[in-house]
């Protein structure tokens, strides 16, 4: 064989290979890219569900706010609900002492049996019976009570909150009234 012969055929296995390493090297870029891009979707929809994850907790807590405020707000309630109680049994003590026709403890004890001290919810419009009881400043759990009446029904509804906030118990119960 001639010398250029061998010559041009090494000159075309070398520019074979630089094409095929080149073509190889362009796929190999193309795979990355696109893995890359991948990558990005995977993060946006990870950003993504973190979002909606934060908001939903922030909402979570805004509406554990809600609640203990909320909660608050009716023991501040009850408390002066309370006080106003007293206040008006201890004046009507106060008449009883001064009426010579009346027995003071007489007059306490029908005050009392008249107006109890409120325990658990208030009464409210329409026959519904609400409130929150079991109360503990260090455990944070609530349990709520709801009575709700209409013409020929009687609802009652129990539920409580666990410190986290979760519901740990809800029951509910209906029965006919007997009040008619």
């Amino acid at each position: 064989m001639d010398t250029g012969v061998i010559i041009a055929i090494v000159i075309a296995a070398l520019i074979l290979l630089a094409l095929l390493w080149f073509v190889g090297r362009k796929g190999r870029e193309r795979r990355l890219d696109t893995r890359r891009e991948q990558a990005r979707e995977i993060r946006r929809e990870a950003e993504v569900g973190r979002a909606q994850a934060d908001k939903s907790r922030a909402e979570a807590e805004a509406q554990s706010a809600e609640a203990r405020r909320q909660d608050a707000l009716a023991r501040e309630r009850a408390a002066s609900a309370e006080e106003q109680r007293q206040e008006a049994r201890e004046r009507h003590l106060e008449a009883a002492k001064k009426d010579p026709d009346v027995d003071p403890d007489e007059a306490a004890a029908e005050f009392d049996r008249q107006n109890p001290p409120a325990t658990a919810g208030t009464v409210g419009t329409a026959g519904t019976t609400t409130g929150a009881t079991g109360m503990d400043t260090d455990d944070q759990s609530v349990e709520h009570y709801e009575r709700t009446a209409d013409a020929g029904t009687e609802r009652e509804r129990r539920f409580e909150r666990g410190p986290d906030g979760e519901v740990v118990r809800d029951e509910e119960f209906e029965h006919p009234r007997t009040d008619r």
